[in-house]
């Protein structure tokens, strides 16, 4: 008989028992699998670049490396352009008290127009010093109030000015989105696709800008400095690292955190299209390394302290004082500890008063010769209109692409995926469901990358047919209920593997560390994209790679005979269609809504595919249409196909790519009629 006294005795004993009493957790936590791997690959990079520096013990090798930046970022960027002619005419001026402004246009490329504001000093003779005053993210671009604040009072100081529009501001805002960030992704996205970069264009714009005022009779070419502030900043940072021209910089509160760097904090550093180099992680390249080929010359870093916690990540003052540290040792060795300066403020990121003062005080001492104090001249902001040099924001000439036929090893080779062992399923749970018993499984995919996967076995009494595997952008969860899909197929005698794969389901990432404003806005799988592109494995070659470790599992379970399905959705199609012919297992592939091509992605000025489809100079080599032909003479079956904006594809034009290669079917159909028939053989199209 129970009583009071025996239950409070057993309940002590089972606490006595400790945590040792309670069952270990079957699940591990998969929303840390792709930060984790993430991380890993940003430590090698991080190990690798240490390294590297750690050889540096004499001026020839600190000149050694400023040329190895030079030819690397190059490299990374899709290479440098030719140079044109600049084509330079003023289209109007006017003065105010100690300047003048004068409203140019010239091209970096054909085609390719840039207004800017030069300003000139009233008073005194040329030539002068100049600055090329590089703006940050500001839609109205040179119009911005404290930019011209800063422009102003330079000329007033005595230097010319030269303040351009980049690329989606100002004058050249092009998309109309209301957001200068994305202004310069949507396009720098594009650019990936065909071995070109948004760093290369606004960089380029960068360098012609410099040729303008080389150019210009008006300036001292000993003494001509580049400014900027956060983005103009970071443009700043990449026009010191490929052009000697440059007497002196100023980087105000630009992107100077390391994306490889210790404590990384996954997705890490991301931002806009320009400021993550593709690739660079691999090669223990990484952003302050642009900083080098600048020194012995004279060098100002500003930051915001508060950066670390609202613009940029948590790891951005641990980062960056770090590498000032680096950064001071090759200046020594190159006899020029003193001109590397620090500079911080408390304040917010923008060019506040105080960091103009600091940015006045430097120039002043490189460029004029002067120690004296320095305060800000009388300014006043003009109204946006009256600085407009009048150029129609247009697209930059698209890189010529050609892709083509290429074969499963090239295909392996450009998705960067090496040999895998065969992967098992390990079970760690057993349901029984309707019709049918449910697995949860688990399959290591990648170190540290482990997919959870249901998987519903038909009953016993029932024939096998088939093995479906069913990737849905929603996750393994999406079908899993009684009457739903997975269950009502099981029943019917396929086994049916339902997984996520490396950012959807329960592989989505966690939020990392920090500010949550800042990691909110990270936690993207967009954010995920980049961050992979930059340590050298796509998310896109993620996925193949996590599919083929699911297919050799369930391979492993059913055998050979049995025929091997998958079933995708959405841009879950692409890796599928990519597995599929690297997997000749896989007898056949299923692809509902996906996208029709990569090359449709340029067709327009809008697209509303994720970034995570997106794989950097994929357009040089090959396409989708190209990629299905692979897999023939296995089953290959296009329901739905859509365009880059997700409106569906007219079944002829379709057919048309891809030829007699697949079948080609109008609707998007999910259904368990459709799933169950895709072993029973062709249809026409």
């Amino acid at each position: 008989m129970l009583t009071r006294r025996s239950i409070l005795l057993a309940l002590a004993g089972g606490l006595a028992g400790g945590p040792a009493a309670l069952a270990a957790p079957r699940f591990r936590l998969y929303a840390r699998c792709l930060p984790d791997y993430l991380a890993a690959l940003a430590r090698q990079a991080y190990q690798r670049r240490e390294a590297a520096l750690a050889l540096l013990k004499t001026a020839g090798d600190i000149r050694a490396r400023q040329q190895w930046v030079r030819t690397t970022l190059w490299q990374l960027i899709g290479g440098e352009p030719e140079r044109t002619p600049l084509l330079v005419h003023q289209t109007g001026e006017f003065a105010r008290e100690g300047y003048r402004v004068e409203l140019l246009v010239y091209e970096s490329r054909p085609g390719v127009r840039i207004p800017a504001n030069l300003y000139v000093p009233i008073g005194a003779r040329p030539p002068f010093p100049a600055v090329l005053f590089q703006m940050g993210h500001s839609l109205n671009g040179k119009a911005k109030d404290t930019y011209q604040k800063a422009c102003q009072a330079l000329a007033r100081l005595g230097y010319v000015v030269l303040a351009f529009d980049p690329f989606g501001q100002g004058e050249r805002t092009y998309y109309k989105v209301g957001d200068a960030d994305e202004e310069h992704s949507r396009l720098g996205r594009q650019l990936l696709l065909t071995g070109d970069s948004a760093t290369r264009l606004q960089l380029w714009d960068a360098v012609r800008s410099l040729d303008v005022l080389w150019d210009s009779p008006l300036v001292d070419r000993a003494r001509i400095a580049s400014m900027g502030q956060s983005g103009g900043a970071t443009l700043t940072m990449l026009l010191g690292a490929v052009d000697p021209r440059l007497a002196c910089a100023v980087v105000s509160c630009g992107n100077t955190e390391n994306f490889a760097c210790d404590g990384f904090n996954s997705p890490g550093s991301t931002d806009d299209a320009e400021q993550n180099f593709i690739g660079s992680g691999p090669l223990g390249f990484d952003r302050w390394d642009l900083l080098y080929p600048l020194a012995p010359k004279p060098l100002l870093i500003l930051v915001s302290e508060r950066d670390s916690f609202g613009t940029y990540s948590p790891s951005y003052l641990q980062s960056g004082t770090e590498e000032l540290e680096k950064l001071r040792r090759a200046y020594a060795l190159l006899g020029a500890a003193d001109r590397l300066e620090w500079g911080t403020t408390a304040l917010p990121h923008a060019l506040a008063p105080e960091l103009r003062l600091q940015s006045y005080r430097f120039l002043e001492r490189w460029l004029h010769g002067s120690t004296g104090a320095v305060s800000e001249p009388p300014v006043q902001p003009e109204q946006d209109a009256v600085l407009v040099a009048g150029v129609k924001p247009g697209l930059p000439p698209a890189k010529p692409v050609s892709p083509g036929l290429l074969d499963a090893g090239a295909l392996r080779a450009l998705l960067g995926l090496g040999s895998a062992p065969p992967a098992t399923l390990n079970v760690l749970a057993r349901d029984r469901a309707l019709g049918c018993d449910v697995e949860t499984c688990e399959v290591a995919s990648a170190p540290g990358v482990f997919l959870p996967a249901y998987v519903f076995n038909p009953p016993q009494a029932v024939p096998l047919r088939s093995a479906l595997l069913l990737l849905d952008p929603a996750g393994r969860t999406r079908h899993w209920r009684e009457g739903d899909l997975c269950q009502n197929l099981a029943a019917a005698g396929h086994l049916v593997c339902a997984f996520d794969v490396r950012g959807i389901g329960d592989l989505t990432p966690e939020l990392g560390r920090g500010s949550s404003a800042y990691n909110a806005s990270h936690a993207s799988e967009e954010a995920y994209a980049w961050a992979s592109l930059i340590l050298g494995h796509p998310l896109l070659a993620q996925r193949v790679e996590d599919i083929l470790a699911i297919s050799s599992a369930v391979r492993g379970r059913v055998g050979g005979e049995l025929p091997l399905v998958i079933a995708a959705s959405g841009h879950m199609t692409m890796p599928s269609l990519c597995a599929a012919a690297l997997d000749s297992g896989l007898a056949v592939a299923y692809l509902a809504s996906g996208l029709v091509s990569w090359a449709s992605l340029l067709a327009g000025d809008s697209y509303t595919e994720p970034f995570s489809s997106f794989l950097p100079g994929v357009l040089t080599r090959t396409d989708l249409p190209f990629i299905a032909r692979l897999i023939a003479p296995r089953r290959v079956v296009l329901a739905g196909s859509v365009d880059a904006n997700g409106q569906p594809v007219e079944p002829g034009l379709v057919h048309g790519l891809y030829g007699d290669s697949v079948e080609v079917r109008p609707t998007a159909d999910w259904t368990e009629n459709t799933l169950s028939g895709l072993t029973a053989g062709r249809q026409g199209r």
